[in-house]
């Protein structure tokens, strides 16, 4: 038996992302709900966030921000061995985004498949990716998060419709040749299948999106750091090599803290935290891929820069690795 030729490791070589143009303020948010901008900023830390009209699809969104990072990476779709989706919020489970995304953007026939572990699903789709290079699986693998929340939502309950928006997030990923040029650290990843009840769609009921918001905001303020500082442990760093922090965009309060608790442990006064949640709502499996394009693209992380991503979310599945920014 013949295996195929392994890779050293893998790395990102390009990333992208998209918005809808349509901006919801809180004031927006105010003329239907009990609200108020000082009490949504006060608690999730929430400006404004984007949200698709009826005609864009969520395989729309992925294919847009597929794209930009094939585009950034001077990259040729048909050269692709895989398409990853990670996502939550397709209208139907059948047929995957996946396939389509692949085909439209001219890479008909690569492996594709959709991934659901929320918003974790971006990390935990770049650690399969990096693994499917890392075994010689495949060289070059697209990896997208994108969500259309806003079909998930009831736009009358307070607790989600002044979280949660729509986006993509996309990260073209190939082989590292050589140990040096390894840009994707080991995946910290697992699951906590007993508080699977806190954030899930209600089929009996509305079938819309439903958390609960104090119970989650207390597990991730306690459960996140542990993960970040595995991530980074596992890649052979310490927190004070770290130069980016970009946790899932949930809530600045629980971002805010994630960054505390790992300056506690050792990471830099310096360390910059990723704060798109403010402008862009909670994206799920997007956010952490496209708080990367914006910070890139605003100055605040640098090629080389060493960046720690920590997703988590519904399941409740949660993952992180430490990736070197392209």
């Amino acid at each position: 038996m013949h295996l195929p030729e392994a890779a050293a490791g893998a790395r990102i070589l390009g990333i992208g992302s998209v918005q809808p143009e349509q901006i919801v303020t809180n004031a927006d948010l105010e003329k239907r709900v009990a609200t108020d901008d000082a009490w949504i900023r006060s608690r999730v830390g929430i400006a404004e966030r984007r949200i698709a009209d009826a005609e864009t699809s969520l395989p729309d969104m992925a294919i847009e921000a597929g794209k930009a990072a094939l585009k950034d990476a001077g990259f040729d779709p048909a050269e692709l061995d895989a398409v990853l989706v990670a996502t939550c919020t397709m209208p139907n489970p059948i047929p995957n985004a996946a396939a389509q995304v692949a085909t439209r953007l001219g890479a008909g026939g690569v492996a594709a498949f959709d991934l659901n572990a929320a918003c974790a699903g971006f990390c935990y789709a770049l650690g399969v990716a990096a693994d499917m290079i890392r075994a010689g699986s495949a060289r070059h693998v697209l990896v997208i998060g994108a969500e259309k929340l806003s079909d998930w939502i009831d736009w009358d309950d307070r607790s989600t419709c002044i979280i949660f928006a729509d986006a993509a997030g996309a990260a073209l990923v190939g082989p590292a040749t050589v140990d040096a040029e390894v840009g994707v650290g080991p995946v910290s990843w697992g699951s906590d299948g007993d508080n699977f009840t806190l954030i899930r769609v209600l089929p009996e009921t509305t079938n819309k999106l439903h958390q609960e918001g104090q119970a989650v905001f207390r597990w991730a303020t306690t459960a996140v750091a542990p993960i970040a500082l595995d991530a980074i442990a596992r890649a052979g760093l310490t927190p004070a090599d770290v130069d980016v922090l970009i946790p899932h965009q949930a809530n600045l309060r629980i971002v805010e803290a994630i960054a505390k608790k790992l300056r506690r442990h050792g990471a830099r006064e310096d360390m910059v935290v990723a704060d798109d949640i403010v402008h862009s709502g909670n994206t799920s499996s997007a956010s952490i891929p496209m708080a990367l394009d914006h910070m890139r693209a605003a100055g605040r992380v640098r090629s080389g820069d060493v960046v720690l991503l920590v997703g988590f979310g519904a399941g409740l599945s949660y993952a992180g690795q430490v990736v070197v920014c392209p």
